[in-house]
């Protein structure tokens, strides 16, 4: 089916995980209503049992997590990623996993242990070990950008939609950016016009 013949609803916040949904349809051009429901809402339950944003509805079927939700979109668009099975796709994907896993995951402690958790549970201390680790996060990334203008090939890709969606997340969070490089990076892919997109459909 063509991806532009697609009905889509999005489902979550305006900001979170979803952005980085928002940010792919707008880069891809693809019509969708979005209805804003906080994680945990009934809005969320009714599409996804554990409570947890973003999820699409694509006609009857339902997506949940934002990185598969967004390589549904782009391989079925053929666009803004390389083909399964490739040398390009499976560097794609180290570079996503990279930021998932040494970026993402610091600040997702430092926001666990500032508000998500209940009170007993939160370890104020935690925020400095996790800046930290974003740090050296950080320093990874410079060596792995190196001198490219983009993050996960010789085109812009999901990887520079996980990456600078990081370092929008990371700047809400107040998370010092410390290298200058990644924070360059960052504002140079914000100025494209899906990203101004974007943040103008959650203003």
């Amino acid at each position: 089916m063509d991806g532009a013949a697609m009905t889509l609803t999005l489902i979550g916040p305006k900001g979170g995980r979803t952005f980085r949904v928002i940010w792919g349809l707008e880069e891809l051009e693809l019509p969708y209503d979005h209805l804003v429901a906080r994680p945990h809402s009934e809005g969320i339950y009714d599409v996804n049992p554990l409570g947890q944003a973003p999820a699409l509805k694509d006609g009857d079927a339902v997506l949940t997590d934002s990185l598969a939700i967004l390589y549904y979109l782009t391989d079925r668009a053929g666009r803004l990623s390389y083909p399964a099975g490739t040398v390009e796709r499976a560097r794609m994907d180290a570079r996503i996993n990279f930021v998932l896993t040494e970026m993402e995951a610091p600040v997702w402690l430092m926001a666990r242990h500032g508000f998500v958790l209940p009170e007993d549970q939160r370890f104020p201390g935690m925020r400095a070990v996790a800046e930290a680790d974003f740090a050296r996060a950080e320093r990874k990334f410079d060596t792995l950008l190196g001198d490219a203008e983009f993050f996960g090939g010789d085109r812009f890709t999901l990887a520079d939609i996980i990456a600078a969606d990081m370092a929008r997340w990371a700047r809400q969070a107040k998370v010092p950016l410390t290298s200058a490089a990644f924070a360059a990076y960052a504002d140079r892919i914000a100025e494209r016009p899906g990203w101004k997109r974007a943040v103008e459909a959650v203003a």
